[in-house]
């Protein structure tokens, strides 16, 4: 790079300090108040802000400005217009207002609204979101302004992901203002969630995936049979970058930068051509638009490398899948961390109460987060032994577990655990300092420190929705905690006995063994705790009465939009698995029973041939391998016919959960049957001779 990293970061970015330099004091000095204290907006700031902010961006060669938004499609959303705008001589100038800032009128009847909005009623709104900063983009169409917004429909519906989550994190700021106002921390007026997504992903090379029709269409292979090596040796985490991959992450981490996202760690994952990249913390909704381009720059800066980029969860079968941990912490405007348990966490009666709120949100609501981690990919992932289970629970580590069962046992929390030194035993490598606590890959909740990491996140899903829910629960439980504590008469008292009463309730959820074991799922029943196994199961969580009067509650979601949401998912899931099948059923006919045929009439040929030529010729290896085939090939036949059958007959049923439901309980099994005789087959046709690129071919030869 020839410029400085830190005088490239954020040179795309309408941030604090270029609005510092740009706007007059009285304008930045209202807009800061609407950011961060929920002021509102007046007309004419956004009209000053306007003006500024199109000067910077055309300075920066911006001849475009869009309306960014996160509809519920999972990835984002654009309308590009143009700066100019004709004067009376024939000649044009460039202009936007304040209006123009703060609202777009974009089509809301094409995306997914879950009846929310018919084909003719077509009107929505794009309206600025001006906690999150705009940024400018470079691509082959020039610069374009982007400026964050949340989507609703002509009737006040939300249509995104954005306006929810901003709704949450006005929840969880009340509630935990309302409880640290009890502590006599009255210089708090904002508590804020922070989060840092760490995004997976896979790498394969543009010719091999272009080959292949499974991966264009769905994203997955839909077959495919493991290589003689795949992750068993443990060679690929962590190892050396190979050049092209090298290549490809300094221009996506320039690209970030210059976006103002944080891009921070990079490194290869498990799997073969699998990696990962994660960002400092930044606050939810900011984190959210960050992860969104995070995704998108992957894919765009891949085709430039001759590479594709793969954000399926399990784009491959036998291997490592891929998720978004997302890590989750709660932070005031004066800058304390709520979830940090100091170097004496049995002596933080603070911190001891938020701990104990999230683990009751997480036991009361646990389907709920089951759900904003379900999409059709991580039904391949969860509970694999490669991720976490599908039962949640909470890994708190040895040190706050033990303060937990003091309080339990005994009432009362009288020593935490010390970390201590680690020597390794050579003398010129100095002791460590040695957490309190190891850590647990296998918990889909996990305290790591002073934050808790969310690990069942699907890899191509916006965190939008897990933010959400996870910030409206933990909001929900501190409403109650608040209630219960301002009527108390001894706030000492009250406070230790209902932090003791939270975790005796609730300390079920905890759990810091192996998640992948067989036994836990036996003794996670016994402790009632949900085991979905599916999406199709999941969606049901987001429309009981428990959820709708929870959002409710909170102005989070209306019933309305709760009931549209689960409509959407169930859609989702229909659609998804309805393209698999049938582009199982397209590769099927015309790719590999072709190239099986002719595999099998060469072998026929072979035979006679040999038979011709010597008469007493021992054919028999010919003539077995043949007749392996040709029974491989009749059973993939019948497969054919059957999966056929059953997404004809899954398509036809009523939209909504029961055609889902279909498509979960017939038409994926019967995917699965068809899979495995073409699996079978690509370990015994020659190669020249298969259609499409193998796991080898694309897992290896990047």
């Amino acid at each position: 790079m020839s410029e400085k990293l830190t005088d490239l970061f954020g040179i795309d970015v309408f941030n604090d300090a270029t609005m510092v330099e740009r706007l007059p004091k009285k304008t930045y000095a209202a807009l800061k108040k609407t950011i961060e204290n929920g002021e509102d907006l007046d007309p004419s700031v956004a009209e000053v802000v306007a003006n500024a902010m199109k000067d910077w961006a055309i300075e920066r060669g911006a001849t475009h400005y869009t309306h960014w938004f996160q509809p519920m499609t999972g990835i984002t959303a654009e309308k590009h217009d143009s700066f100019i705008s004709p004067t009376h001589d024939g000649k044009v100038i460039m202009e936007f207002s304040g209006k123009e800032l703060i609202k777009g009128e974009p089509d809301a009847s094409s995306f997914p609204s879950g009846g929310l909005r018919a084909t003719f009623e077509a009107r929505g709104y794009t309206a600025w979101d001006c906690t999150s900063p705009a940024f400018l983009r470079e691509d082959a169409s020039g610069v374009t302004l982007c400026i964050p917004t949340a989507f609703c429909s002509y009737t006040g519906e939300a249509l995104d992901m954005k306006t929810p989550l901003l709704r949450s994190m006005e929840a969880i700021s009340k509630q935990a203002v309302r409880v640290l106002k009890l502590f006599g921390h009255s210089e708090v007026k904002r508590v804020s969630t922070s989060v840092g997504p760490e995004q997976e992903y896979f790498l394969v090379d543009k010719a091999k995936y272009l080959k292949r029709d499974d991966l264009i269409f769905t994203g997955r292979t839909l077959f495919g049979a493991m290589p003689p090596k795949g992750q068993e040796l443990e060679d690929h985490y962590f190892g050396i970058l190979k050049e092209r991959i090298s290549s490809y992450m300094k221009e996506l981490n320039v690209e970030l930068w210059k976006m103002g996202v944080t891009a921070k760690t990079q490194h290869n994952e498990v799997a073969p051509a699998q990696h990962e990249l994660a960002p400092i913390y930044a606050t939810a909704n900011i984190a959210t638009d960050h992860n969104q381009l995070v995704m998108e720059c992957m894919k765009k800066i891949a085709n430039r490398h001759g590479l594709t980029c793969l954000l399926h969860e399990k784009p491959f079968a036998g291997v490592n899948g891929s998720g978004k941990h997302n890590n989750w912490s709660m932070v005031t405007n004066t800058g304390k961390n709520l979830l940090d348990p100091g170097k004496t966490p049995h002596e933080n009666v603070q911190f001891l109460l938020f701990l104990a709120a999230v683990l009751k949100a997480v036991d009361l609501h646990a389907d709920l987060l089951r759900v904003s981690a379900a999409n059709p990919g991580n039904d391949h992932r969860l509970g694999a032994n490669e991720a976490p289970p599908a039962i949640i629970s909470v890994f708190l580590g040895t040190q706050l577990d033990d303060v937990l069962k003091q309080l339990i046992e005994t009432g009362e929390a009288k020593s935490s655990k010390e970390g201590g030194k680690l020597n390794i035993g050579v003398q010129t490598i100095p002791a460590l300092n040695k957490d309190a606590t190891d850590r647990n890959r296998t918990s889909p909740f996990a305290f790591t420190g002073n934050k808790f990491e969310f690990r069942m996140v699907a890899s191509s899903m916006s965190i939008g929705t897990a933010n959400t829910i996870l910030n409206t629960i933990v909001a929900d439980v501190l409403s109650d905690i608040a209630d219960e504590l301002e009527k108390a008469v001894n706030f000492d008292l009250a406070l230790h006995d209902l932090i003791k009463k939270i975790v005796t309730e609730h300390y079920r959820i905890v759990f810091n063994g192996n998640g992948y074991s067989d036994e836990w799922v036996v003794e996670a029943e016994r402790r009632g705790l949900p085991n979905i196994k599916s999406m199709v199961e999941a969606i049901p969580a987001m429309v009981t009465d428990k959820a709708v009067d929870l959002f409710e509650k909170h102005h989070v979601f209306s019933p309305i939009e709760l009931h549209s949401r689960a409509e959407i998912l169930y859609e989702a899931y229909s659609k998804a698995i309805n393209i698999e099948a049938r582009t199982m059923i397209s590769m099927v006919s015309v790719k590999y029973i072709p190239a099986v045929i002719q595999y099998t009439k060469k072998l026929a040929d072979s035979i006679n041939a040999i038979k011709a030529a010597v008469v007493d010729a021992d054919v028999s290896v010919q003539t077995d391998l043949l007749k392996e085939t040709s029974a491989l090939l009749a059973k993939a036949q019948i497969a054919l016919k059957k999966l056929q059958a059953a997404t004809d007959a899954a398509s036809a049923k009523e939209e909504g959960a029961e055609m889902a439901a279909s498509f979960r309980n017939e038409v994926f099994p019967a995917m699965v049957e068809l899979r495995t005789p073409i699996d079978a087959l690509e370990l015994i046709v020659e190669k020249e001779l298969w259609p499409v690129p193998t796991y080898g071919d694309l897992l290896f030869e990047v």
